[in-house]
């Protein structure tokens, strides 16, 4: 008899979830649109925050070029410079080796 009245009262406990008031299922709605309407906004946040990331690092690329470039102008004559005066190094050496073994 104790049985069957734990049965009863299970079987009752399960089926009761299904005769809830209409007010705990809509708040039950309100939750669940709560949470994707923050999911939404969550979303969102994350767009506009990459859209803004991606715009940092664009300007800081096209900043690094210019750096780059410009350091290329200082460099590129500096180089040419030194090319030059290892050039004239190289031919005052052959110059020399030759005055050498031609014997003047």
């Amino acid at each position: 008899m104790k049985s069957a009245w734990i049965v009863s009262i299970v079987i009752a406990a399960l089926g009761s979830p299904c005769w809830a008031d209409n007010s705990v299922k809509e708040a039950g709605k309100e939750i669940g649109q709560g949470f994707r309407k923050i999911g939404q906004d969550t979303g969102k946040a994350f767009k506009e925050g990459g859209k803004e990331a991606g715009q940092e690092f664009k300007q800081f690329g096209k900043e690094t070029g210019e750096a780059f470039r410009e350091g290329g102008k200082q460099i590129g004559p500096a180089a040419k410079k030194t090319g030059r005066s290892v050039g004239d190094w190289f031919r005052e050496v052959g110059q020399s080796f030759k005055k050498a073994f031609a014997g003047t």
